[in-house]
């Protein structure tokens, strides 16, 4: 029977095994909060565009980390980042010019009514004071996210994050609903099946008290396995949960920034008017920034009961960053080239599933793919063991991957942007190789 993962058990290093030199000394520095990629940690030291380079001279396809989104060690975001700091860098209750040159630039690619970013250091920060806002318009104190959803670590976002919780159950106020994928719904229809699930869950907060604040949901489903298709099938629990008073809050921490190929944000793919969106990881290109966009007035409401205010939020440098990246997305048709490499690698891995017994599917959209490997009797079932083979053996073959999803069975497929055809070449080679048995 397959067993239920925590987001941070998956493809990680057994801390309780210790370690010597340079595992060591991390355990030592960190404790029991270390969270070390593979069972056999990689000490790096470089990386350009999708390749990362190891201590010991070996280099490795990056398809794990959708951080750099713009590639590795990108030189226009470098030399941004590298000006500005020399030049000025403080917080936002100064007049900085590339500070509203950097929002007026991110809110063009924004819905109109978003007209208020406010600049945060992490996505969790974003995802936190979006549950606030949310809370503070609705009057309501509910929460429904999918069942195995990461949204940050805050305590706040923690408790609307089942991945992320060992031990400790879901607080009376968070509801979730399955993952919109087939298994759960059926292939018919996903739309209608994910709308009822998200009624009954409001209908669950209304008998405890509490209401509908947010249906809080990364549009691609990144932690519960990557569900993209069919598009607009997130309308009808949207709508729903937005006329009953509650608010669609779009995290687009890993789907944003142009990496669905087919949209620059996840949620434009469904046909979406989000209320609030929140963004992170890819728009400072590996810098620590993030942010959250709202109506003026939702922003209001909140403000006239605590305020925000973060200092290093919106500082010049990572304004500098994220105008970099957008410059670079654009320029580079970083977007296109995910929708255009994204589909070939999607059709090289179903090409791929079709001879294989141990892979059981292929979802998602551009450079944000989710493939499911399971049992070796061939009941499709998902098996997570077999899943930590193909990931080492990934790795012996000089790609780097991770894996998501209920069961830790699902490989997680986002590398950087700048991807090209010979990398994807590259990596199906691998991955074929990886599933032959």
């Amino acid at each position: 029977m397959s067993r239920v993962r925590q987001i941070l058990d998956m493809n990680a290093f057994d801390a309780a095994t210790g370690g010597d030199g340079a595992v060591k000394r991390r355990l030592d520095n960190l404790g029991a909060a270390s969270v070390l990629f593979y069972r056999e940690p990689i000490e790096m030291v470089a990386a350009r565009g999708a390749w990362m380079e190891a201590r010991d001279g070996t280099r490795y396809l990056d398809f794990y980390n959708n951080v750099p989104s713009v590639g590795h060690s990108h030189p226009e975001v470098v030399a941004a980042i590298s000006a500005q700091v020399a030049r000025l860098n403080t917080n936002t209750r100064y007049l900085v010019e590339i500070v509203d040159d950097y929002l007026e630039a991110l809110k063009a690619k924004l819905p109109v009514d978003l007209s208020n970013v406010v600049m945060t250091c992490s996505g969790s920060e974003a995802n936190d004071l979006a549950i606030r806002v949310a809370r503070a318009v609705s009057g309501r104190h509910g929460l429904i996210v999918t069942d195995t959803a990461y949204h940050g670590n805050t305590a706040l976002v923690t408790e609307a994050s089942p991945s992320a919780l060992r031990r400790s159950p879901l607080p009376d106020h968070v509801v979730t609903v399955p993952a919109p994928g087939e298994a759960a719904y059926g292939g018919e229809d996903i739309a209608g099946g994910l709308r009822a699930a998200v009624v009954a869950a409001m209908q669950t907060l209304e008998a405890r008290g509490h209401g509908i604040a947010a249906f809080l949901a990364d549009s691609i489903f990144s932690s519960d396995g990557i569900f993209a298709d069919p598009a607009g099938f997130l309308q009808p629990a949207v709508k729903t949960v937005q006329a009953a008073g509650g608010l669609y809050i779009a995290d687009e921490v890993q789907p944003g920034f142009g990496r669905t190929g087919d949209a620059f944000w996840g949620y434009e793919r469904h046909g979406l008017a989000p209320d609030i969106v929140t963004m992170g990881k890819p728009m400072g290109n590996g810098f620590p920034m993030a942010g959250m966009a709202a109506r003026p007035e939702h922003l209001a409401m909140f403000c006239e009961d605590v305020g925000y205010f973060n200092t290093f939020g919106g500082n010049p440098v990572a304004a500098a960053a994220g105008r970099a990246v957008l410059r670079v997305i654009a320029a580079e048709g970083l977007q296109e080239n995910a929708r255009r490499v994204g589909a070939h690698l999607k059709a090289g891995l179903a090409q791929i599933a079709a001879g294989s017994d141990r892979v059981t599917a292929v979802r998602g959209a551009g450079l944000f793919l989710g493939v499911d490997l399971g049992a070796q009797d061939g009941s499709g079932a998902p098996d997570a063991d077999y899943t930590v083979q193909v990931i080492d053996r990934m790795r012996d073959a000089r790609v780097l991957i991770g894996a998501a999803g209920q069961f830790g069975a699902t490989l997680k497929v986002r590398p950087p942007l700048c991807l090209s055809m010979a990398e994807a070449e590259r990596f199906l080679e691998a991955f074929a190789g990886a599933v032959s048995d």
